[in-house]
């Protein structure tokens, strides 16, 4: 267990905000999570979204009407001590496969963090796909970093915006290109998960590269991404 120092939280939208800690030798892999706990003991696990060269550690966090962690997060003040778990998960973005090959990588919404976290650790060889679905374009995090680094094709649900996809993620589909070597890197809604795991299975694509971490349930959502 560690006690790191808040260094900043930054809000994005009323929603979505970014928790920025002190780092001081937390060692982590690109693709794992920390249990992150409040002040009663309550705790969450939130994938990391720096990269590992950084001398922080940043976590994309969605608000909750009712959680008991997310707004205590949120409430943090830079200097106040957080407690944090060692990491932990076994979701590796880009590092299956052979090495030319970083393959698709596939999220909603904070979904994005462990792909973060591995572009901000290293270059890939070549640039992965990545197919990202919000709602509203401002939940969008890190856009021109991943169009830099990404083949990136964004997706936007409930607002129409020029020149961006208004639909879901999940329509994409029809234009991936599959190919053997190919590995998938899911990460996001359970629905959008499971969704697009089924349709790769239907494709061929054997579940062995076929990589998934769930960040919410479609109980907890009733939006679509």
């Amino acid at each position: 267990m560690f006690a790191l120092p808040v260094k900043q939280v930054r809000e994005f939208t009323p929603e979505i905000f970014e928790l920025t800690l002190e780092r001081r030798g937390y060692v982590f892999t690109p693709g794992e999570l920390a249990v992150i706990y409040n002040d009663g003991n309550d705790s969450r696990p939130y994938s990391i979204a720096s990269g590992t060269g950084e001398d922080i550690l940043r976590f994309l966090i969605r608000r909750m009407d009712d959680g008991a962690v997310t707004n205590w997060l949120f409430e943090r003040q830079p200097g106040d001590h957080i407690r944090i778990s060692t990491p932990y998960g076994y979701f590796r973005p880009g590092q299956e496969g052979p090495p030319e090959e970083p393959g698709v990588f596939v999220a909603t919404g904070v979904g994005i963090a462990p792909f973060l976290c591995y572009l901000h650790s290293g270059s890939p060889r070549h640039r992965p796909t990545c197919l990202y679905g919000v709602r509203f374009m401002a939940d969008a995090v890190e856009r021109d970093f991943l169009e830099t680094h990404t083949d990136l094709r964004m997706a936007v649900s409930r607002e129409d915006i020029p020149d961006i996809h208004y639909g879901r993620v999940t329509d994409f589909f029809s234009e991936l290109q599959i190919h053997p070597d190919t590995h998938f890197y899911l990460c996001g809604l359970d629905a959008m998960v499971d969704e697009t795991a089924y349709w790769l299975n239907a494709q061929g694509v054997a579940s062995e590269r076929v990589h998934t971490e769930v960040f919410f349930s479609s109980d907890e959502r009733t939006s679509s991404e």
